[in-house]
């Protein structure tokens, strides 16, 4: 049977599942949720490798060339319009939904405030993080600046609904739109993948694992310094860098210059394949510098450790930090080498604990199941999208 407008939903996004990343993981827990909550969803993204257009699990995800820099990534301006201003036609001739969720970076945003605007059509603007509070602590040009928080506040400004992954970015879009305008739905990891069970990593020795996104906000290199520190003592010990972002390419320049095949650099790999390097680990290794006003955030990869049984070392203060803390989840440094390195320490001499593995596992089903989270996001989009 045809669906009305009443009942179909289209998400905007470069990103989305099987790409590895935060991203991919929420939409397509969102995709799946609005699915099952009876909406015709259409998913208009980017093509990744070998992935094409499908209908998967109910959900018609459409995709189309984008520009991606040299690793692979969505990144950078040109390479965010050349998305954006063909999503803008691409929403043009889409049948009518009753509501468009978009996912950032702002310029994304703006395409769809416009075209939402000229055809009347709400939108839900998700916030997992502001990216104009990001650009404070990067080199960027103050114009640059600027615009990225003018685009960023218009888009939540004109949207229906703002979707907050924490109660930090909730505040911070207090000051811009109306708080019955927001609704903070939480943020996890796909607990079915990322669990204790399975396969693991074979690398030989002990390993601590930076998975993710590596840029300038979240100061990943302390890591180095700190197993600069330790690296005689442990004889055995591996470092393990897996993913993308603006230090990786520094990352690798450091491993090289030190000539320790300890030090391992690894591109971004698939969900299932991350799992298996977050099961072999002996802690994961989480950092956001202090001083950048990005204390609020708790990194995903947090999330995804825990999910599969094992601590997280966190360098830095705020948020993050508290939640360690407050719920046993692993080892808090200050963001110098000399702590991280202690805690680095002591995460490689405890022994291992399946109870404690399951302990931490049990924590983030409970807590942060990406299902539950998308979960709350329809009901959210239910109560405050008009759907008629």
């Amino acid at each position: 049977m045809a669906h009305s407008a009443t009942r179909r939903a289209i998400i905007a996004s470069r990103i989305f599942a099987p790409e590895p990343s935060a991203a991919s993981f929420r939409l397509e827990a969102l995709a799946r949720a609005l699915q099952s909550h009876g909406f015709e969803t259409t998913v208009l993204t980017s093509r990744y490798r070998d992935a094409r257009s499908a209908v998967e699990g109910g959900v018609d995800v459409r995709r189309a060339r984008v520009l991606r820099d040299s690793s692979g990534y969505v990144r950078g301006y040109f390479n965010y319009l050349s998305f954006d201003v063909p999503l803008f036609f691409r929403l043009l001739v889409a049948k009518r939904p009753a509501f468009v969720v978009v996912e950032p970076p702002p310029t994304t945003g703006t395409v769809v405030r416009i075209l939402c605007a000229l055809r009347r059509i709400p939108y839900v603007a998700y916030a997992p993080d502001l990216w104009s509070d990001a650009m404070d602590a990067m080199d960027s040009p103050s114009l640059v600046k600027r615009v990225v928080r003018w685009m960023e506040r218009k888009t939540y400004q004109s949207s229906s609904l703002a979707l907050s992954v924490l109660p930090g970015i909730t505040q911070r879009l207090e000051k811009w739109i109306e708080p019955s305008r927001i609704a903070t739905v939480g943020n996890g990891i796909d607990t079915s993948t990322f669990s204790p069970s399975g396969k693991k990593q074979a690398v030989d020795g002990t390993y601590l694992l930076y998975a993710g996104t590596a840029s300038e906000f979240q100061g990943a290199t302390i890591f180095l310094d700190a197993f600069e520190l330790i690296a005689e003592r442990h004889a055995h010990l591996r470092v393990v860098f897996v993913g993308q972002g603006s230090d990786f390419d520094l990352i690798r320049e450091r491993a090289t210059a030190r000539r320790d095949d300890r030090i391992l650099v690894v591109d971004r790999v698939s969900p299932t394949e991350a799992s298996m390097w977050f099961r072999g680990a002996r802690a994961a290794l989480v950092s956001i510098k202090p001083g950048q006003n990005y204390d609020f955030a708790i990194p995903t990869k947090i999330y995804a450790s825990l999910a599969s049984g094992v601590p997280v070392i966190f360098a830095g203060v705020g948020d993050a930090a508290h939640l360690i803390r407050e719920n046993e989840l692993g080892w808090v440094a200050s963001f110098d080498a000399a702590s991280v390195a202690e805690a680095m320490s002591s995460a490689v001499e405890r022994p291992e604990d399946s109870d404690e593995a399951r302990r931490l596992a049990d924590w983030a089903e409970h807590n942060a199941s990406l299902s539950s989270v998308a979960s709350r996001a329809v009901r959210a989009i239910e109560q405050q999208v008009r759907l008629d």
